[in-house]
This record gives C-alpha cells, structure tokens and sequence, in this order.
C-alpha cells in the first residue's frame, strides 16, 4: 500500500474532512472516479482524432493509432 502526503487549503482540508472527503475509502473512490473519467476522455480524444483524419485511414493506420493512445496512457501512468 502506498501512503501519500497532501497539501491542501485550510479551508478546502475543514470542508472536505467534515464531509468524510479524507477518509481512505473515500478518497480511494473519488480517485478511481477521476481515472476512470480520464480514461473515457481520452478515448473520445482519440477518436476525435479519428474521425479527423482524412482520407479514412487504413486497418494498420487505425493499430497505430490505438498503440499510440495505450503507449500514451502508460506513460501518463
């Protein structure tokens, strides 16, 4: 288990520690929300970029845009 030290405003700390916002389940949910919705984000980015390519692009174009997007992904990780 990884143990993390976060800075906040006093004020933001007050308000999130009085709505249970620190407790460790409930920031381990509010994370693997942001992820998820970061993951979905950059799907539909990707397929913007898709669909914006012109002429439409091959089965081997498509992979390495796929490859691109995962490799990207990683890296952010």
């Amino acid at each position: 288990m990884t143990h993390i030290t976060v800075s906040l405003p006093d004020e933001l700390a007050q308000q999130a520690q009085s709505a249970g916002l620190l407790r460790p389940e409930a920031l381990e949910r509010l994370l693997r929300e942001a992820v998820k919705q970061r993951q979905v984000a950059e799907l539909f980015t990707a397929m913007d970029r898709l669909a914006e390519l012109k002429p439409a692009l091959t089965e081997a174009e498509i992979d390495a845009e796929i490859a691109a997007a995962r490799a990207d992904r990683a890296r952010r990780r």
